[in-house]
């Protein structure tokens, strides 16, 4: 059974209306999960009917936590639940102590009424960006079945695509969200790193690592981010701008080299409807962007700190129970010398204060989410294809982690596959950000 493609905020009209229940919506979502469980790696199907029964009820009473409260939704396999083993996409983590509670973002969610029906699919450790792990069954794109989801939270982007819960929660370290709504056609957003609590997910990398929802409209992320940031309110979004006076900068360099011709057609297209609608598109010189290769030359931030943190727990005396695509990754870290961390954390710093003054002008910069289509599963066979593809879905994106900002990506459709419009706002500035996209997406439809 297809699942429904209704909005958090179409669902939530529906249960104030009694047009449904959440009972009814839990039985919907899992009886969609059932009919292709790919993009998940556990369910709770008694949990999640307890839950949507006791919504229900405090729904009769007139007592309710939100207008939300008995949605079904998901969460990345790297979020403790309570009596959980958090796997984190490893094999190498069965077996490993159960959580002892839930993830601060987890709280948040329940105190608001979403039921967690389950876990979702993931690259293990979050380490790479295709979505691709060879632990468990592979969801598939759900436009394309032959092409790779994009991830690392892959099983997020599906499971919204595939209609089977409106919403899902991923990480995102350098586009592990964003990639996979690009490919899948969804919204996806990432925070600025401090917004929302990182307590209880299972770390890539302490200082690039944020927590951001997958959904079907910027409105949908909205809600969920509110609610994981504590600071949800409700029609609390000021008036939009109008066209006119949007203004949106356009790197010089990097983010538009090398597109996939179906992505560089789909851009301009975008381009040409915002520019018809009287948005300013400025072109702009950013050599700071030119400076990443160079200051990662060595190694980047999540190589050390992963194959920190992976030693620290003594997971690499048992090597051979890794992807072997992501073992190289961590083991980049291992040949990296304090000194290349701290001179790579010093680069960061200077990068970043550096790239706030030239990007002051602008409302939002924008780029194409990734410049690469979701490649061919047969494709991903090739170690050499993988690895190339991987970067390249990661280029665009792991700018915005790189230098601590919030970011989007918008659906961009293409001839033959989606692709992301994404725009990075300025550190802290999240919720400009969103009014900001919210606009941006209904220019480009």
């Amino acid at each position: 059974m297809a699942g429904s493609m209704k909005t958090l905020s179409e669902r939530a009209a529906d249960l104030e209306s009694g047009d449904a229940s959440s009972r009814g919506l839990v039985e919907q979502a899992l009886e969609a999960i059932a009919a292709d469980p790919r993009a998940f790696t556990a369910v709770y199907p008694d949990a999640a009917r307890k839950a949507a029964d006791a919504c229900d009820a405090a729904r009769r009473a007139g007592r309710v936590l939100s207008p939300y409260a008995g949605i079904p939704i998901s969460v990345k396999d790297l979020f403790d639940l309570e009596g959980e083993t958090t796997l984190a996409g490893a094999a190498i983590r069965r077996g490993a102590p159960p959580a002892r509670r839930d993830a601060r973002i987890v709280e948040r969610l329940r105190g608001a009424g979403f039921i967690i029906v389950g876990k979702t699919q993931m690259s293990e450790f979050a380490f790479t960006g295709l979505g691709l792990n060879p632990h468990a069954p592979q969801p598939v794109n759900p436009v394309d079945p032959l092409r790779a989801p994009g991830g690392s939270s892959g099983g997020a982007g599906v499971c919204v695509a595939l209609g089977q819960v409106p919403g899902a929660i991923g990480t995102d370290t350098g586009g592990s969200v964003r990639i996979p709504a690009a490919w899948c056609g969804l919204v996806g957003f990432k925070p600025t790193q401090a917004r929302i609590s990182r307590d209880g997910a299972f770390p890539l990398s302490e200082t690039l690592d944020s927590i951001g929802p997958l959904a079907r409209t910027v409105e949908d992320c909205r809600i969920l981010d509110g609610i994981m940031a504590n600071d949800w309110e409700e029609g609390a979004s000021p008036p939009p701008k109008s066209p006119s006076e949007i203004t949106l900068g356009i790197p010089d360099r990097l983010v538009l080299d090398d597109l996939a011709p179906e992505v560089a057609s789909a851009w301009e297209r975008g381009l040409s409807r915002l520019s018809a609608a009287g948005v300013r598109l400025t072109p702009f010189a950013f050599p700071e962007l030119s400076r990443l290769a160079e200051v990662n030359a060595r190694g980047t931030i999540s190589n050390a700190e992963a194959y920190a943190m992976h030693r620290r727990l003594g997971l690499l005396e048992r090597r051979e129970a890794y992807d072997p695509q992501v073992l190289v990754r961590i083991e980049v870290g291992a040949r990296m010398s304090a000194a290349d961390y701290l001179d790579l954390l010093a680069a960061r710093s200077d990068l970043i204060a550096a790239s706030a003054h030239r990007t002051a002008p602008f409302d939002a910069i924008i780029a194409p989410t990734t410049p690469n289509l979701p490649p061919r599963l047969t494709e991903l066979e090739t170690p050499e294809v993988f690895v190339r593809q991987n970067a390249l879905a990661l280029r665009n994106a792991s700018i915005a982690n790189f230098l601590d900002r919030c970011a989007i990506s918008l659906p961009l459709a293409t001839d033959c596959a989606p692709s992301g419009f994404m725009m990075i706002g300025e550190n802290g500035r999240d919720r400009p950000l969103l009014d900001l996209a919210q606009e941006i997406s209904n220019l480009l439809v």
